[in-house]
């Protein structure tokens, strides 16, 4: 039930910042009954305290913006060995990623072409 709530309150809650109206949890609940869907007590008033505190719009435009710290993590882990003088595998291993990461975009691009 809680990913159905957590879903219905995404919605409410992009539904009112787009209509320019105040974000707050007796907005959203009215949304989620309007919808006729039930959701636990405390997710309207955890999303309104979520775009109280945050800018939604740009929560919305930074949506796949997740992957870059973990790419940076993984650029940091490979320097790791090169330190200490193991440089060379790394490299390989380097490469070997971004093949296949380019692999998989050229992929997903003949799909919708």
């Amino acid at each position: 039930m809680s990913s159905t709530g957590e879903l219905a309150c995404t919605y409410a809650s992009l539904i009112l910042h787009d209509d320019g109206i105040p974000v707050t949890a007796e907005k959203i609940g009215t949304l989620v009954k309007a919808a006729n869907l039930q959701v636990e007590s405390y997710w309207p008033s955890l999303f309104a305290k979520l775009c109280e505190k945050k800018n939604v719009d740009e929560l919305i435009m930074n949506v796949g913006s997740g992957g870059a710290p973990a790419s940076t993590g993984a650029a940091a882990a490979a320097a790791a060995p090169a330190a200490t003088g193991d440089h060379a595998p790394a490299a390989d291993d380097k490469k070997k990623e971004e093949t296949k990461e380019e692999s998989d975009d050229e992929a997903m691009f003949s799909l919708f072409d």
